[in-house]
């Protein structure tokens, strides 16, 4: 149970568990006193009625009517999801940090809500690794040595202009958040007693989605704001330039349903699968090497 669980919405949950059980415990009653009341002249004398088996059996039925109906409303159920909001994910990357193995895995535009996250909780670990004993963290980002429509610059007309300067800050910046964490992994991993791997990988195309995905339990999902504008200070131009910090994003988890199963499973297999279909950042290239 989440400690930022409200009492009333305990309650709401408790109440939903119980309400299917007094529901049987009642029809079920009712079929037991009307059978009961057809051979046992003083329990119908006592209940005054005429048609005590016909109520009974009707009962029955109910009873039975209301199993097909519920068996048939779980079947159609949508999958349970919540939306939050991306300066939320701190919240989720401490969740995950309290398992003994973590996974973490991003694609994205820079990533750079999630780095602060991921740098503050493995600064923790230097201090107090808790339970965590290894840490696995996967980032896909563009490949921001491709021309793009998005980020690029915006023309007079509103067309997007590809910009290999503002490309190049914005590779430079994930260059040096990855550089950032993989320090932080090797101090981690060198003193013991957490192994910690970090990589980034570039996928080609714009920054459409955002998704995280926790411990392989928990998929966060959005789509990035792409026709955004940067505000510029005169007479700097303007770009579009999506902000992940506003970008809203579903969650589903594998203790749902079976339809929000399938969902985080089909999600980790898509970003494994790109992930190992992803070539490596021209820095980590002479390394691989």
């Amino acid at each position: 149970m989440s400690a930022d669980e409200s009492m009333g919405e305990r309650l709401k949950r408790f109440q939903a568990r119980l309400e299917p059980v007094f529901t049987r415990i009642l029809l079920m009653t009712i079929f037991f006193v009307g059978v009961t009341a057809q051979f046992v002249k003083p329990v119908g004398d006592a209940l005054e009625g005429k048609a005590y088996l016909g109520g009974a059996l009707l009962s029955l039925v109910g009873y039975v009517l209301y199993d097909a109906v519920k068996d048939l409303a779980a079947s159609h159920r949508l999958p349970a999801r919540v939306q939050v909001q991306s300066r939320e994910l701190g919240r989720f990357v401490s969740e995950a940090f309290q398992d003994r193995k973590v996974e973490i895995r991003f694609l994205g535009y820079t990533g750079e809500t999630l780095y602060h996250e991921l740098h503050a909780r493995l600064e923790g670990l230097l201090v107090d690794p808790g339970h965590t004993r290894s840490v696995s963290i996967r980032v896909l980002i563009p490949d921001f040595r491709q021309p793009m429509t998005v980020p690029s610059r915006v023309g007079s007309d509103g067309a997007p202009l590809d910009d290999p300067d503002f490309r190049k800050r914005l590779e430079r910046q994930c260059q040096e958040y990855e550089q950032e964490l993989s320090a932080i992994a090797e101090r981690l991993t060198r003193e013991g007693p957490v192994t910690v791997e970090c990589e980034y990988r570039l996928y080609p195309g714009i920054p459409r989605d955002k998704i995280c995905l926790f411990n392989q339990k928990q998929v966060l999902h959005g789509l990035y704001n792409v026709a955004a504008r940067t505000v510029p200070r005169s007479p700097d131009p303007a770009f579009y330039d999506p902000r992940g910090y506003s970008t809203d994003l579903s969650v589903w988890a594998r203790e749902g349903n079976d339809d929000a199963k399938a969902v985080v499973a089909t999600w980790n297999k898509h970003l494994d699968d790109l992930w190992s279909l992803a070539a490596l950042p021209h820095w980590r290239r002479g390394a691989a090497a």
